[in-house]
């Protein structure tokens, strides 16, 4: 059976942190698989 695209791409399991595990939040125009905190990168 065909599943639609959408039903798809919601049905994707959260983008987890390769360090500590740690749910990231997707964006698009990046392919990192480290959290901001395992880089080291803090807000301002």
């Amino acid at each position: 059976m065909i599943q639609n695209i959408m039903d798809f791409f919601r049905n994707l399991p959260a983008k987890q942190c390769s360090e500590c595990g740690k749910s990231m939040e997707e964006q698009h125009e990046c392919y990192g698989n480290k959290c901001d905190h395992c880089l080291g990168i803090s807000d301002l």
